[in-house]
């Protein structure tokens, strides 16, 4: 993700999340915070995702990940979660961190997918509406012969 890239990532947060971040927050990200690493998901051209991590010694947390509503459904989260995996793996992380709304069942199953698995909770970890996160964590082992992430 680069600066330029801020303005079209602002536009899917808005149809992501209650509470989006501010441009602000994620040119901070990108300009200031040596820990944070993020990529777009782009096809034809068009930024259609992006996801987002802080990468502290040999840990990873997901800061955010989101598709563009009209291309989900088509397991392109999935594929940007193995590649946000892949780059923990590169830059070092042996284990990588989310938080997730506990109403967002279709995430969790996802992220179990992936090899996460419940840890804890955040209680009234969302501003919005006060409801509670679950802490969700994963073992990052290896590229698989076929090029794929293998969690522990």
């Amino acid at each position: 993700m680069r600066v330029d890239d801020i303005a079209v990532i602002c536009d899917i947060e808005k149809e992501a999340f209650t509470t989006p971040w501010t441009e602000a927050a994620f040119h901070n990200e990108l300009t200031n915070n040596q820990f944070a690493h993020y990529l777009i998901m782009e096809l034809d051209g068009l930024i259609i995702g992006y996801g987002g991590m802080w990468l502290i010694l040999d840990e990873a947390h997901i800061t955010n990940i989101a598709i563009r509503a009209a291309y989900r459904g088509r397991k392109l989260g999935e594929r940007l979660m193995i590649q946000l995996q892949s780059a923990a793996v590169f830059l070092g992380a042996e284990r990588i961190t989310l938080e997730v709304r506990t109403s967002n069942v279709i995430a969790q199953r996802l992220y179990a997918k992936m090899g996460f698995i419940p840890a804890g909770l955040r209680k009234g970890y969302y501003t919005d509406n006060g409801e509670d996160a679950i802490i969700m964590w994963a073992h990052l082992r290896r590229m698989s012969e076929e090029g794929t992430l293998e969690n522990e």
